[in-house]
């Protein structure tokens, strides 16, 4: 099968006023990206899949399935605690065309190294779908460590990837795996990093603040590609400028949401507990104001 590859948007699930999901605004969601030619990326960290129930993880991903309709591909998260509801996700999700999965590291079990290769090794032999590791050990309490992930591309169902520990060294880490062997790639996490991954063989990015400036990320892929690396650096520096000003007011997931909000109301609140204090969202206005595109 083909290599996945380019920018995609770690969409965020819209919520109605009562917190229940928001198909139709999900839907004009999904075709914004899809406008800025970027992938999407459901129920992740930005779609708040820890809210969201078994049931509506299924229906997000059906629902952005079917609203590209097979003009840019979607992955879905189906990361859960244990290895038996990963599979279970997992098993709904793959009937649904997405070109892949991904799974974050179980969370809130202190795992080691041994049992995160069991797990992904059980996940990956129950499923038909391609999957890509998430290493995200600010939220999960687990990483990845780059010997359990060089052992774990064996796989043949293990493609790649995503890495949100926020730093370059770790990216440099699995960019020296994937160099190694042809059916392995990175998906970089970290929004200040997309160039920086890219620069170094990584295939593209999955980014939370796409949520906010589609046209931007965009950028720094196509420009990256034609080989005009004046201009990514230049849309880089505004990505990174948006990352610094917004992230600065808490809990990145709740400033992204905030931020789209205020340009397009229809996307609703996140979820509680997670609120935006009245200072926060002062501060996020002029920002959404400076930031926000493809939003008429």
């Amino acid at each position: 099968m083909s290599k996945i590859s380019g920018c995609f948007v770690a969409i965020v699930t819209p919520f109605d006023e009562n917190e229940n999901l928001n198909e139709q605004a999900l839907r004009r969601q999904v075709e914004r990206q899809v406008s800025c030619g970027n992938g999407v990326f459901c129920a992740g960290t930005n779609g708040e899949f820890y809210t969201l129930s078994f049931a509506e993880k299924v229906r997000v991903a059906e629902i952005c399935v079917e609203q590209a309709a097979g003009r840019v591909p979607v992955l879905a998260h189906i990361g859960e605690i244990s290895t038996h509801q990963t599979i279970a996700l997992g098993k709904e999700i793959q009937k649904l065309g997405v070109a892949a999965v991904s799974a974050i590291t179980p969370s809130f079990i202190a795992c080691s190294q041994d049992e995160l290769i069991a797990h992904y090794r059980r996940v990956a032999d129950a499923l038909d779908v391609r999957l890509y590791l998430y290493n995200i050990p600010a939220r999960t309490g687990n990483t990845l460590q780059p010997e359990t992930v060089r052992t774990l591309a064996s796989h043949p169902s293990i493609i790649g990837i995503k890495d949100s520990e926020g730093t370059q060294a770790s990216i440099d880490g699995f960019l020296t795996i994937a160099r190694e062997r042809d059916d392995f790639d990175v998906l970089v996490g970290p929004d200040s990093l997309v160039l920086h991954g890219l620069k170094n063989g990584a295939q593209g990015s999955i980014s939370g603040l796409g949520n906010i400036a589609p046209q931007t990320l965009n950028r720094i892929w196509t420009s990256f590609s034609k080989g005009d690396l004046a201009d990514a650096e230049a849309a880089q520096e505004r990505y990174s400028a948006l990352r610094k000003e917004l992230y600065a007011h808490g809990f990145p997931p709740s400033m992204v949401k905030r931020a789209l909000r205020l340009a397009m109301p229809e996307v609703g609140a996140s979820r509680g507990p997670a609120l935006v204090s009245d200072a926060a969202n002062d501060a996020i206005l002029p920002i959404s104001k400076a930031y926000a595109e493809a939003v008429g």
